[in-house]
């Protein structure tokens, strides 16, 4: 039997950090819990599943003994604020009302949305419900991210890709994907396009680089530097 390990979980407390950090005493925390995950379910849906499809990749959340803190990270922050702050205003009363508990909403912008696997999956389950060839969207992605200069990128679809009759897998590979080494900062992605003809599941797993050797890639600088050696 397969023993897979979520590449996030497998770090979390060792290289990568909580994506909820908060203390409570054994009685309230499965409801925090309960909280977090409701928190972030309202969030995907009013921002990601219907308009205004603002690319929120994660959600992170704080507690203080009075207040609840929820950063969300988006690669369109202002899609999020909406004018003059009106979108997160409306975000943060639909929150209070939903778990009855002051919050308070923090965008955190994502300046390379090609560097991040969950958003990479999103916009190849995007693409594949508007019924473009997947073998094509997978490599056009393989091709862009690699671009950017990271070390690896896998790609996973599976279900009735085309139309098949049959469900089958498709999984392309470029670069290295180190899923046993804890030093490698390997992100992870996971999205569901739902077609006509079927749910396709689609998985991503980019390695960034080792921790600690993080750099600040500018996407558009980087393929000027490109341009250049290839001159």
């Amino acid at each position: 039997m397969g023993q897979k390990v979520h590449p996030l979980g497998f770090r979390v407390g060792i290289t990568e950090p909580w994506r909820s950090r908060w203390y409570a005493p054994k009685a309230a925390y499965g409801e925090f819990l309960v909280e977090d995950q409701t928190i972030r379910k309202h969030i995907d849906h009013a921002t990601n599943r219907q308009p205004p499809y603002a690319a929120v990749s994660r959600v992170e959340i704080e507690r203080t003994r009075d207040e609840v803190k929820v950063f969300v990270h988006t690669a369109r922050p202002g899609l999020v604020i909406g004018p003059r702050g009106s979108e997160v205003e409306k975000l943060k009363e639909a929150l209070e009302e939903l778990i009855d508990r002051k919050i308070s909403v923090n965008i955190v912008e994502i300046k390379s949305p090609d560097m991040d696997a969950q958003l990479v999956a999103e916009s190849i389950a995007e693409q594949l419900k508007k019924r473009v060839g997947f073998r094509r969207v997978i490599k056009q992605r393989l091709e862009a991210t690699m671009a950017l200069g990271l070390l690896g990128i896998k790609v996973m679809v599976k279900g009735r890709l085309g139309g098949a009759e049959m469900a089958r897998k498709e999984t392309q590979l470029r670069g290295s994907i180190p899923l046993h080494t804890l030093q490698a900062h390997v992100d992870y992605g996971l999205a569901i396009s739902k077609t006509k003809y079927g749910v396709i599941g689609v998985k991503v797993w980019l390695y960034k680089v080792r921790y600690g050797e993080e750099v600040d890639i500018d996407p558009a600088a980087f393929r000027r530097e490109r341009r250049g050696k290839r001159a």
